[in-house]
This record gives C-alpha cells, sequence and structure tokens, in this order.
C-alpha cells in the first residue's frame, strides 16, 4: 500500500463494504473498520520497513517499504534519515484513511436507487 495508492483503494473498499453490508449500517461500519484496520495495519509496516515484506515494494522498483509508501515506486528518496516533520506528515496521512473508506460508503449509498 502507499500514500497515493491507498486512497482510490479505500475509497472502493468504503464502497464495497457498504453494498455488502445493505442496510445494516453496524455491519457495513464493522467492515470498514476492518478494511482501515488492514490499510493501516500493513501501511504502517512498509513505513517501519518491517523484514518480510519486500514482495509488496519491489514489483514498484522501490528501495524500501518506505520509499513505496512515500513515492509508490515513482521517485527516489534520498539515504537521509526522515526528519520529524516528514514524520508527522505520514502520520497526517494515515489518519485520513478512515475518511477515505466514509467517502466511499457515502458514494456508495448516494448511488442506490
Amino acid at each position: 500500500m502507499s500514500f497515493i495508492i491507498d486512497p482510490p483503494l479505500l475509497v472502493a473498499s468504503g464502497a464495497a463494504a457498504e453494498l455488502a453490508a445493505g442496510e445494516d449500517r453496524e455491519a457495513a461500519k464493522r467492515l470498514r473498520g476492518g478494511v482501515v484496520a488492514l490499510f493501516v495495519g500493513v501501511s504502517l509496516a512498509l513505513y517501519a520497513n518491517l523484514p518480510g515484506l519486500g514482495f509488496l515494494w519491489r514489483p514498484f522498483g522501490s528501495r524500501s517499504g518506505r520509499e513505496f509508501m512515500l513515492t509508490s515506486g515513482l521517485g527516489r528518496l534520498d539515504d537521509r534519515p526522515l526528519g520529524r516533520r516528514r514524520h508527522a506528515l505520514a502520520l497526517s496521512l494515515f489518519a485520513l484513511y478512515p475518511l477515505w473508506a466514509r467517502l466511499g460508503a457515502v458514494l456508495a449509498r448516494a448511488a442506490r436507487p
């Protein structure tokens, strides 16, 4: 997952959860919560460069999980450690994940006849 790829996937997943749950709002909320938890868990692991996740970022040409999270393989990060400001920006992007899934649910609900 990456900060570029995740938002559209979260919107689509939020819409899918809404449609799968039908009229049951609580079920939809639980499904969205599970999806967001999965995305945040995997994305945090990538951002932290935990070992064993190379199969997720190597196909995109990234050199690390953190580079993939920040650039989706579209760019390179230099080897300097990231400062507090970049970590704070990443944290704010993670905080938006539930909102992306919620947007998908709202769009799916609006599209219902």
